[in-house]
């Protein structure tokens, strides 16, 4: 069954034969893919009253922080944002008792972000209803196509220089 992307290529071949219009199906698949899921992801964390972006940053502190908490830049540069982004969503997440900001005890110039016990709490709650529904998006690949199509994205990502959080 054609998708949106084999309309679009097809128009293109047809105006434009003399070019290779290929990589658009992939590209313009995944670009796609990346807004569909992203509004699915956005409406199942708006059902928990949360922004997706609030559930990346608790989710970070969660997984990368420890008992020590994360620094304001360690947490910019794991969630790949401005410092003034980061800045912002960590008031924002304080205000809801989500967060905290803890003076570094070895650095009194350092502040460290620490998830509070219910911003912890919430996490919990959330990673398994979170990856079950990860799971109903991804249900129309067998085990073996996700397989597949780990390694594929997985070598494009490196391919391009995506090879860590840093």
């Amino acid at each position: 069954m054609p998708d949106a992307v084999d309309q679009i290529t097809a128009a293109w071949r047809e105006v434009r034969p003399d070019v290779d219009v290929s990589p658009m199906e992939i590209v313009a698949r995944i670009t796609r893919l990346a807004q569909v899921l992203d509004r699915e992801l956005i409406a199942f964390f708006r059902t928990h009253n949360l922004e997706r972006w609030e559930f990346d940053v608790l989710a970070t502190l969660r997984r990368s922080a420890g008992e020590t908490g994360l620094t304001a830049g360690a947490l910019n540069k794991a969630a790949m944002l401005t410092s003034g982004a980061i800045t912002n969503r960590i008031d924002r997440l304080t205000t809801k008792g989500l967060v905290a900001r803890i003076p570094d005890p070895t650095d009194r110039r350092a502040i460290r972000v620490n998830l509070t016990p219910e911003g912890r709490e919430l996490v919990d709650r959330l990673l398994p209803l979170h990856t079950a529904n990860e799971q109903r998006l991804l249900a129309a690949l067998t085990p073996t196509d996700r397989k597949h199509l780990q390694a594929l994205l997985r070598h494009l990502a490196e391919s391009l220089g995506d090879t860590s959080l840093t």
